[in-house]
């Protein structure tokens, strides 16, 4: 070793620590690398789609056949519909909520599914859950075109209410979020949570206005309905879909709020658990 090596100063010690508190909610970093948020949910279609037959027909068959068996079932009972067909009332509603499902059926694992690129790389832990909530939102858009023709197949039409999908667009992305944050955090420390979130999701699927109205729900029962954020996500995308009556903005108010509180606790919660994620994983 020479001289001058060994006069040399040390290289300087960089250490990497998440931030705590309310800082937990500052996304800058989580900008910076929302090159990795978009590899990560292009990797999700990818990886969802390869060596299929029907590739993205199965997009289009879920919602198609789940209309066709709730049509069957609870087509002639009589259930409120606003004049509109059961079948494309059913279906305004079924293909938001797959959305949600799937979103939050896949993002709920995924930071235990990524074990080997949370131990040995730095990144926001919550550009995992993040990325499986946006990649889910190509088969949104295939079952959204599904819903327009069915619009059209019906002799309904469409509407300027349509206008407003967009932002509802954007408030099932955080409700998605907001509970796959608290899910996948939950599914590190407790193992349990992955075997509960599918029974977690049927369940809510009849606790969610998707296959009946609000209004067909006896007014007792309504308060605990209006809590689920879903209620009114979904009761938003109906009136937007179908152009029939008007905006459910009490509702609507309701899911927001309920949405803002939700992906709060959770981001924080998160946060605190992410110190502590490549140790248990």
């Amino acid at each position: 070793m020479t001289a001058e090596a060994a006069s040399a100063p040390p290289p300087p010690l960089v250490i990497i620590e998440a931030s705590r508190g309310w800082r937990a909610l500052d996304l800058r970093e989580l900008w910076r690398f929302r090159e990795l948020v978009y590899f990560l949910a292009l990797r999700d279609v990818k990886v969802r789609y390869k060596q299929t037959a029907l590739g993205v027909a199965w997009v289009l068959l879920q919602p198609l056949l789940a209309m066709g068996i709730f049509s069957i079932v609870f087509g002639a009972r009589g259930l409120t519909t606003s004049g509109v067909p059961y079948p494309l009332f059913v279906v305004s509603g079924l293909v938001p909520w797959f959305y949600f499902s799937n979103a939050t059926s896949g993002a709920s694992g995924s930071v235990v599914g990524n074990t080997q690129l949370i131990s040995k790389v730095y990144f926001p832990r919550l550009a995992i859950p993040l990325a499986a909530v946006l990649a889910n939102l190509v088969d949104l858009s295939i079952g959204l075109l599904l819903e327009l023709v069915l619009l059209l197949v019906f002799g309904v039409g469409w509407s300027l209410n349509l206008l407003a999908v967009p932002f509802l667009v954007a408030l099932m992305v955080l409700t998605a979020l907001g509970v796959s944050v608290w899910l996948s955090a939950l599914d590190v420390q407790y193992r349990d949570v992955r075997y509960a979130v599918p029974f977690f999701i049927q369940v809510w699927l009849f606790a969610t206005p998707v296959i009946y109205s609000t209004s067909d729900v006896p007014s007792i029962w309504r308060p605990i309905l209006a809590l689920n954020p879903m209620t009114g996500v979904i009761e938003a995308f109906r009136w937007a879909l179908l152009g029939t009556g008007e905006v459910p903005l009490a509702g609507l108010g309701g899911s927001v709020l309920i949405v803002l509180v939700l992906l709060t606790t959770g981001l924080l919660y998160f946060r605190r658990m992410e110190r502590t994620f490549a140790d248990v994983i």
